[in-house]
């Protein structure tokens, strides 16, 4: 039986996927177009004039805010120079996970307020020298759908990834606080998350690898900005072997260590936002028992207050689920690895419940979720689906939500 696989003809998961992965195309790790590799290295900056930028800005199909607020941001991140350790004061921690530490800093030389994630790895100095080398490819990643990047570097056996700060936090906390995430606001979130996916892969051949609620960044402004994807072969090598999640939102054929593509992408948003939807994470199914106590009647009508309101939506007890749960735990019996990436691979995909949302968004969330990739909606057809179109035209305050679900006060208009 070869190493990392089972009964199941499954392997245990990372974050990072590096079994076979096949992106759309070759990501680029070199770095970054109008800079030397020496500069490179001298300077955690990497990018290209901000003229140059500016002139790939107006590629982009964005408004005059999202420009304006772009532009603002790479204008910042010039004046930041070179990033290293003894610049950053610590305010606080936002979350760990996915091998490493989130914090929020102030960037001391600028007074920027920074989010810094720390990355221990136990690596030899060529191969931490590359994955450098390789994020230096995220200062080109410049939409508003894609988090910020000032810069990398490496201190005290630790890579440091600097970026923007988002206030609001990562979806995962939002959801833990609102209990479900209504309709509309997952509308918004879709639209966000398809346009930055689409970002990734039209402009740098990038997919993300790694979509789930705590990679999806909102702020009090209503901005809605992925994070955490796949730009450095060499980092996803390193952290599969010191990483394995204990609940995975991987696609089967991915499970199952075949070819896999953005479809791939794809069916771990759709997972995200069944677990959005309901309030907990979708596999195994819940019992209908337990169905029936978190959605009440008038479901639809729910949605469209508490994303007004920024209420918490009711019925999402997680200790009320008809599961054995352990004690001290806060949600079902969790299952063990093998078994529940067996149940992603052999059993039915997830489902909204019936009658509890509109037919377009179930339509939408079956479409991403179908076990075989070539069955699988593709990036340009969610674009067009029904749903995200509605989405678009619907207006809704994301950044009010925000602010009311996690008692935050909306950034001034000069910050």
């Amino acid at each position: 039986m070869s190493a990392g696989k089972n009964k199941f003809n499954l392997r245990l998961p990372s974050t990072s996927g590096s079994d076979n992965p096949q992106p759309p195309g070759p990501a680029p790790t070199a770095a970054p177009s109008g800079t030397h590799s020496q500069d490179a290295d001298k300077s955690n900056t990497g990018t290209a004039s901000l003229e140059a930028l500016q002139i790939k800005l107006k590629e982009l199909d964005l408004n005059d805010q999202q420009r304006e607020r772009l532009e603002k941001f790479l204008t910042q991140k010039q004046q930041v120079g070179e990033l290293t350790a003894d610049d950053f004061e610590k305010l606080g921690e936002l979350g760990a996970g996915n091998g490493g530490v989130v914090l929020k800093v102030r960037h001391l030389p600028s007074g920027l307020i920074m989010a810094r994630k720390l990355i221990h790895l136990e690596i030899k100095p060529a191969v931490r020298n590359q994955i450098i080398r390789e994020l230096k490819v995220l200062h080109e990643c410049n939409s508003p759908f894609i988090v910020g990047f000032y810069g990398a570097f490496y201190s005290d056996g630790e890579i440091s990834i600097c970026m923007e700060y988002m206030d609001g936090g990562s979806l995962d906390l939002i959801l833990k606080k609102a209990g479900r995430i209504p309709e509309p606001i997952l509308g918004k979130l879709t639209v966000a998350v398809l346009r930055g996916l689409s970002y990734l892969r039209e402009k740098h051949q990038i997919m993300h690898r790694d979509v789930k609620p705590s990679n999806i960044l909102v702020n009090s402004r209503g901005e809605i900005k992925i994070c955490d994807f796949g730009v450095s072969g060499q980092l996803i090598d390193s952290m599969a072997n010191s990483f394995v999640g204990t609940r995975s939102y991987m696609s089967p054929e991915r499970l199952q260590g075949t070819h896999y593509s953005v479809q791939s992408d794809i069916w771990s948003m759709g997972l995200s936002l069944v677990e959005m939807a309901i309030g907990r994470y979708p596999i195994p199914p819940p019992d209908p028992k337990d169905l029936a106590s978190i959605f009440g009647d008038p479901a639809l009508e729910e949605h469209i207050d508490a994303a007004k309101s920024g209420k918490a939506l009711g019925g999402t007890n997680r200790n009320s689920f008809n599961f054995p749960t352990p004690p001290g735990s806060d949600g079902p019996r969790p299952m063990a690895i093998f078994e529940l990436l067996d149940y992603i691979v052999n059993e039915p995909p997830p489902t909204l419940p019936k009658g509890k949302f509109s037919e377009e968004f179930t339509d939408f969330v079956d479409k991403c979720l179908k076990k075989n990739p070539a069955d699988r909606a593709d990036l340009q057809s969610l674009m067009n689906h029904p749903f995200v179109k509605r989405s678009e035209d619907e207006f809704y305050d994301i950044g009010q939500w925000v602010c009311k679900v996690m008692s935050i006060k909306p950034e001034s208009k000069g910050s």
